[in-house]
């Protein structure tokens, strides 16, 4: 023995087994049929292709004035089933609207959404699925809101 082979023997580089191939034949076709399906079965896998026409028809925004704190959960569901969701809060008393939009900032940051402020007491929830671009910010600076609630 070699001191080469020894070390390949004391670190384990050689290999102690020597594996083999075995090609598995699948059993003589009894018919015609079995091969075309076969092949139909092979081709169908591959067509993963989704429109992106079907993908845009099931994205929704749900309108939600809610008038007591309980509504908040039906928010959150809505969101988690990837629907964006404008929440308007002026028929809510302000502690009460204070508590939902910190409940839903909760929910939008544990799904990787987004929450924005739209206007005076209505807000955007958005999921990760939607992307929102542009701000209102300068109409929002220009009016000077007449109500400070928020």
């Amino acid at each position: 023995m070699s001191l080469k082979s020894k070390f390949k023997t004391f670190f384990f580089l050689d290999d102690e087994y020597e594996y083999e191939e075995e090609e598995y034949e699948a059993p003589a076709a009894k018919s015609q049929r079995q091969p075309q399906q076969q092949q139909q079965q092979s081709v169908s896998p591959k067509q993963n292709v989704v429109s992106l026409q079907s993908v845009q028809k099931s994205s929704k925004v749900v309108l939600i004035e809610p008038r007591v704190y309980a509504e908040a959960q039906e928010i959150a569901d809505q969101l988690k089933n990837r629907r964006a969701v404008v929440v308007n809060l002026h028929r809510i008393e302000r502690d009460q609207a204070k508590r939902i939009v910190d409940f839903l900032s909760g929910t939008v940051y544990a799904i990787g959404g987004d929450i924005q402020k739209i206007g005076a007491e209505i807000f955007l929830c958005t999921p990760d699925n939607v992307e929102v671009s542009g701000n209102i910010s300068q109409l929002m600076q220009e009016t000077e809101f007449e109500d400070t609630r928020w």
